[in-house]
């Protein structure tokens, strides 16, 4: 855990998690840049969404942690503090998902292979975004007797409610050992990207890449869900990330079947590649 990475001459404190969700969305666009001139798309669409992408990813992030944990805010500001943490991975799919579609009925770009090319992006920024919550402290796991349990320090989250559990006396200086859950989530997007990027020249209808996606994360989540010790169970000894699951699931099944009916031919097959011209 290590909130703040360094300070800069006059006091500007350099915060890990913000830091990572810079370098997942510089890192996103480009991955979707670049899948989206191999799917023989301009990649400045890429570029002109991103904006869209980022604001609406953030604020539905934000916006989905903000109810979750509404009794944490002592005041309106603390809303705004997103660097110190406090953002829903799913808020953002579903921000992000509304901001894609606004962007396409304003600018009514190629849909479904977009969508494709988004895809192995989602997954490299969830992995680095995952890495932000590790030096955060937050979104942490449970239990853990295994020999990578990670323990926490004393300005930590998870040390403040093993002490408000009586599993710790408040003297102590880290937490017990937890299951590094944001270092699974990490491990979990880049194996997805790699199953994304995999499976993406082989999709047999344009959105079938993204269906891949929100099917195979679906499950992931779900099991990482298990092992996190952060949310409690709200329906049937669910969280309501596992709820959301279960619905970005069937989502995901959805839009397979959707893809072959309204993603067939693949663009790439229909259009030459995507060449800038020359003035």
């Amino acid at each position: 855990m290590q909130p703040i990475l360094f300070e800069l001459p006059g006091g500007f404190k350099i915060f890990g998690y913000g830091l990572m969700l810079f370098f997942a969305y510089i890192a996103s666009i480009n991955m979707t840049a670049w899948r989206a001139r191999k799917g023989h798309l301009n990649p400045q669409f890429a570029f002109d969404l991103s904006t869209w992408l980022f604001i609406g990813g953030l604020v539905g992030a934000r916006a989905f942690f903000v109810i979750q944990y509404r009794d944490r805010f002592d005041n309106f500001l603390d809303i705004f503090k997103i660097w110190q943490g406090g953002i829903v991975f799913y808020g953002s799919l579903i921000g992000g998902t509304l901001a894609l579609l606004l962007f396409w009925y304003v600018k009514r770009f190629p849909f479904l292979p977009m969508a494709d090319a988004i895809a192995p992006a989602l997954c490299i920024g969830l992995a680095i975004g995952r890495f932000g919550c590790f030096l955060n402290g937050c979104c942490y796991g449970d239990r853990c007797d295994l020999p990578w349990g990670v323990s926490f320090p004393n300005v930590s989250a998870p040390f403040k409610d093993q002490v408000a559990k009586g599993l710790i006396p408040p003297t102590a200086t880290h937490s017990l050992p937890l299951h590094p859950t944001q270092l699974y989530s990490t491990i979990d997007g880049l194996v997805l990207m790699c199953v994304v990027l995999a499976f993406w020249p082989h999709r047999k209808a344009d959105g079938h890449a993204m269906a891949l996606y929100f099917m195979l994360y679906a499950i992931t989540r779900f099991m990482v869900e298990q092992l996190r010790n952060d949310e409690s169970a709200q329906i049937y000894g669910m969280t309501i990330s596992q709820i959301i699951s279960i619905g970005v699931f069937t989502f995901g099944v959805c839009l397979w079947f959707i893809s072959l009916k309204f993603g067939r031919p693949r663009y790439a097959d229909t259009h030459p590649p995507f060449e800038y011209s020359v003035e």
